[in-house]
């Protein structure tokens, strides 16, 4: 949390842009993204006034950083373990927390999902985690990505401001590694397939993604076929068990990709065609691994989320049981 603060400007930081020059200061715990949320939010003054965080300050100007109101932020005594739902935690440690997300689950707090969070979760479990609320008191403490709400998988999150400024890095300059499991609608004809197709916001409807988009980003996926099934009746397509490794982390990335090569996760109510494979009553979608440098340590380590149910019960009526050898080698496949 942001202890206020007072900070001069010298002659060296003469037309220095505010959020620069604040973001400077208040390195490393605080990125400049967040400064600029800060000074949006009211919560940066020069020489007593209200700026614009593209305002550059003078010699001599008197910055002061102030705390978001006690009431933005997270009250601990709010998030009981009895009453938040539970969440399953892989690795712990002073700087950053791994979970196991379960599909179902919102990341954080928003319009129609008030409650029952993983943010919620994080927070019964550890409540030191309210001093991470955003410096404007966005309910998002220590949130360095996400996974879409029935997508289920591996997350991490920072404990500490410098865990998040430090992994925060690693996601925009593309260290991370994610490998995610699919099931998907058909037979997916090639072994290998990397699709690179730009995703922004869908052209009409604003709920979906597209790769047909007015204002498309870069997004790139790395396709490897695992398995692949007969259909189970008259009028099924079939289906493929498929590695999928995103060099971007665009939203919808890989469900949008998927559906534009014909193959749609199974269940996918946006993408596909929910309700009617028979099976996955959400996007069959898993985020198995995710690679990281340690934020202090520079240790590079991996974690794996485990199978949820509904994939091993679906695998399993396929005679296909992985086990951990198994998942480890879909992990290294080139």
């Amino acid at each position: 949390m942001i202890i206020p603060t007072t900070i001069t400007a010298g002659a060296e930081h003469e037309r220095m842009r505010l959020d620069v020059f604040v973001s400077m200061r208040l390195a490393p715990e605080y990125s400049r993204s967040q400064v600029a949320r800060m000074i949006k939010a009211g919560l940066v003054t020069v020489n007593g006034a209200v700026a614009r965080a593209s305002s550059g300050v003078r010699a001599g100007d008197r910055i002061e950083v102030a705390a978001a109101p006690a009431g933005a932020l997270y009250d601990p005594s709010n998030y009981k373990e009895g009453d938040a739902p539970e969440i399953s935690v892989i690795f712990a440690d002073d700087e950053i927390i791994v979970v196991n997300k379960p599909a179902g689950m919102t990341v954080h707090p928003a319009p129609g999902h008030p409650a029952g969070t993983l943010v919620d979760a994080l927070l019964a479990r550890f409540p030191e985690l309210a001093a991470m609320a955003e410096p404007d008191g966005v309910l998002r403490p220590g949130i360095v990505h996400r996974l879409d709400k029935d997508t289920s998988g591996v997350m991490i999150v920072a404990r500490t401001p410098f865990s998040r400024t430090a992994l925060s890095r690693q996601f925009k300059e593309r260290i991370v590694a994610k490998i995610y499991l699919a099931i998907v609608k058909g037979k997916v004809a090639r072994d290998r397939l990397t699709i690179e197709r730009p995703v922004g916001r869908h052209p009409v409807e604003r709920k979906r993604m597209s790769v047909r988009s007015h204002a498309p980003r870069d997004a790139v996926s790395h396709l490897a076929v695992l398995a692949r099934f007969d259909p189970a009746q008259a009028g099924d397509a079939g289906a493929s068990l498929v590695r999928v490794k995103p060099d971007t982390g665009r939203m919808h990335q890989i469900r949008v990709h998927l559906a534009s090569i014909g193959h749609p996760c199974l269940g996918d109510p946006l993408y596909g065609r929910a309700g009617c494979d028979g099976f996955f009553d959400r996007q069959a979608l898993h985020a198995l691994a995710l690679s990281i440098t340690h934020p202090r340590s520079g240790e590079r380590l991996e974690f794996i989320a485990p199978l949820p149910t509904d994939f091993v019960e679906f695998l399993a009526q396929k005679s296909l049981a992985p086990d951990a050898r198994e998942l480890r080698r879909w992990i290294e496949l080139n």
